[in-house]
């Protein structure tokens, strides 16, 4: 059976711990190495990515997540996952450093603060209906990569055309919370990713 992690040192680990129950596969918290070496994939939930990357190293597991990525585990990151899985931030506090994998540009923060937290339909080509996506304190994609494909923008308000959601390979980032939403379609369309390689 297919494991998939979520990374769990910060974030709505309970929340995606369900949403990926949901859609069949066995979903594991990954606190230590030891954890990391048993999961197929791993979600990195959203949070506060530069808190993130401080537990990482405090428990010896940012060396060994970069490992993984470069050698090919699939990873869903979402909101302050994305920021850990880009190659370059802006916005970011000096010296942060990501995890790295996904060639693309985020900008941190760039729908603004907690106040302006909003949700949003956006449209799929995989799914048939919008998916209602969250938006706390989000990032959005500025620059794409050639092999970059572009999953959803943002369709209407102030940020119309942003980049929300992005797949380079085996690595999926959203902007939003999925976890928030009780729609468990991209849980499954990671799960769909993970289980056809």
């Amino acid at each position: 059976m297919t494991v998939i992690g979520v990374f769990a040192l910060q974030g709505n680990v309970r929340e995606h711990l369900a949403m990926l129950g949901q859609v069949g596969v066995e979903a594991r918290p990954v606190r230590r190495r030891s954890e990391l070496e048993q999961v197929d994939a791993l979600v990195l939930p959203g949070g506060e990515s530069t808190t993130m990357d401080k537990l990482a190293r405090a428990f010896e597991l940012f060396e060994p997540l970069q490992k993984r990525i470069a050698d090919g585990m699939p990873v869903f990151g979402t909101c302050a996952g994305m920021i850990m899985l880009a190659n370059e931030i802006t916005g970011g506090i000096e010296g942060q450093e990501t995890l790295g994998g996904l060639d693309v540009t985020v900008r941190r923060n760039a729908f603004g603060r907690q106040v302006d937290s909003f949700e949003a339909d956006l449209e799929f080509a995989a799914f048939n209906t919008p998916y209602h996506a969250v938006f706390i304190r989000a990032p959005w994609v500025e620059r794409v990569g050639r092999d970059v494909e572009v999953l959803s923008t943002v369709s209407s308000g102030p940020a119309a055309g942003r980049i929300v959601a992005v797949r380079h390979d085996r690595l999926l980032a959203t902007s939003f919370h999925p976890e928030m939403t009780g729609d468990a379609r991209l849980h499954g369309y990671f799960a769909e990713l993970v289980r056809s390689l």
